[in-house]
């Protein structure tokens, strides 16, 4: 197992390499099948050093306008407040659960597009409750929403009627039984 690398210069921001402009060492093999192919990066030589400037100056006033962009998106998610409505055991624990894919598709009704994967929820909220969900937004933000668990309320008075109409042998109908203790 050999540890050679490969020196190689970014063309453009990557999520897990670096920024443009950023000098690498990748395994030869991800350098010549993926980054130089796709054009994702350039071989390190003083040429390829003086060509990536110019696009070092323009990649920097992107980044920084979209640091920009991302703080006010976050400032606007952090007032968005979610509620759930589950069926609870008599314990408080939901029957399903609340899950980073259920908390994206909300948030994509409030008019934001939030992939599921930036959704930073440890594990599956299974519990009554209000928690505070952290929501990846930038590599250097993050932004909070406030999610409330609740649970579905089942009318009491009609549990029992229904309960007594099905002792009840006289013949009388769960219908009958709940209209006359609604009048």
């Amino acid at each position: 197992m050999s540890s050679v690398k490969t020196k190689l210069i970014l063309r453009v921001d990557h999520p897990v390499l670096g920024h443009t402009g950023d000098v690498i060492e990748v395994a030869p093999g991800f350098a010549r099948n993926h980054l130089v192919p796709m054009g994702l990066a350039y071989d390190f030589c003083e040429d390829a050093v003086r060509r990536i400037e110019k696009n070092k100056a323009a990649a920097e006033l992107v980044r920084a306008e979209m640091l920009k962009d991302m703080e006010v998106l976050s400032k606007r998610m952090a007032a968005i407040q979610l509620t759930f409505v589950e069926n609870v055991s008599a314990a408080g624990h939901l029957y399903g659960a609340v899950t980073a894919k259920r908390i994206a598709e909300a948030i994509a009704e409030q008019g934001f597009t939030i992939p599921e994967a930036h959704v930073r929820l440890a594990e599956p909220i299974r519990v009554v409750g209000e928690f505070e969900v952290p929501i990846h937004v930038h590599s250097e933000i993050s932004a909070a929403v406030r999610v409330w668990v609740l649970a579905k309320e089942e009318p009491k008075a009609e549990v029992a009627v229904a309960e007594e109409g099905k002792s009840d042998s006289g013949g009388a109908s769960d219908t009958d039984a709940t209209a006359s203790v609604e009048a």
